[in-house]
């Protein structure tokens, strides 16, 4: 209980009760053990200490600062994105559970009468066989390949926007060239539609392409090997896809054509969706 006769100037302003001889460094008022926050020099109290932080400069997550800088310099970002999403999918995969592959594989039964899940016609570019380690990590070695160079070429939206649409041509090819119970993953086709487009744009440009005829041409070959289970038909389908993207944006490339760019986008993308609901208008058990 504090002394009638003390002097007031020595209780806590906030704790009347409690006696002090501690003052705020920044108000100079008397503050209590339990009101002080320490400071570089002395101690602050709670009044004060909300003050300096509404008037602190916000600061952002460094992540972000990082990705932001990294942007300013021109450094793929999107390529980088994509490489960390598909890894920490992987990531998710293993984990027992969690049925994560289940959940985001395609197959052409995916969009029928018998089960409509279209988001899996996307989101199988973005898991791999947990079975063998080298799918995901030979993808996305490809990716960040040709991810450097189409990002820089063509711009972050554009790439992003092929990279998805040739993800979508891959599922289509499954559709129409596999069995309707074929069950697929990975970012193939997705990198084969990377390939078709800088074929195309290489070749409208005048640039030696012979070395990427090669490596196509090997890849393709290597999906119809008997026994190594390679979705050859996501590989072919992302591959025409991916070149058709590759022609438009070369043929629309000025800036004035930039509608029309984004409309042959858009159109394609149509056909492609209305191409994959081949078992919805011819139904599996009709």
């Amino acid at each position: 209980m504090s002394d009638p006769g003390a002097d007031p100037a020595n209780f806590c302003y906030r704790h009347p009760d409690r006696q002090s001889f501690v003052l705020c460094q920044r108000c100079g008022r008397t503050i209590c053990g339990e009101c002080q926050t320490p400071a570089p020099v002395g101690v602050i109290c709670p009044e004060c200490m909300r003050e300096q932080r509404a008037s602190a400069p916000k600061t952002k997550p460094a992540v972000l600062t990082r990705m932001r800088s990294a942007s300013g310099r021109g450094a793929p970002v999107v390529t980088y994105s994509l490489i960390g999403v598909t890894l920490f999918v992987f990531v998710l995969q293993l984990i027992p559970g969690l049925g994560v592959t289940n959940l985001l594989f395609f197959s052409p039964i995916a969009v029928s009468d018998v089960a409509m899940q279209p988001w899996r016609l996307i989101t199988t570019v973005f898991v791999h066989s947990t079975a063998l380690i080298f799918h995901v990590l030979l993808n996305m070695y490809t990716l960040w390949i040709f991810g450097q160079l189409l990002e820089g070429l063509l711009g972050r939206w554009r790439f992003l926007a092929l990279y998805l649409i040739a993800g979508l041509g891959g599922s289509v090819g499954v559709v129409w060239l596999a069995e309707p119970s074929t069950q697929v993953v990975g970012a193939s086709g997705a990198i084969f539609g990377l390939m078709g487009a800088f074929l195309v744009i290489q070749r409208r440009l005048g640039g030696n392409t012979t070395q990427l005829f090669v490596l196509l041409g090997i890849n393709l070959v290597i999906g119809f090997v008997p026994g190594w289970n390679i979705a050859w038909q996501a590989h072919l389908g992302g591959l025409v896809v991916g070149a058709i993207v590759g022609l438009i944006y070369f043929e629309t490339r000025k800036r004035h054509q930039i509608g029309l760019q984004v409309g042959l986008l858009a159109g394609l993308t149509l056909v492609l969706i209305i191409a994959s609901l081949r078992y919805v208008f011819f139904p599996l058990l009709g």
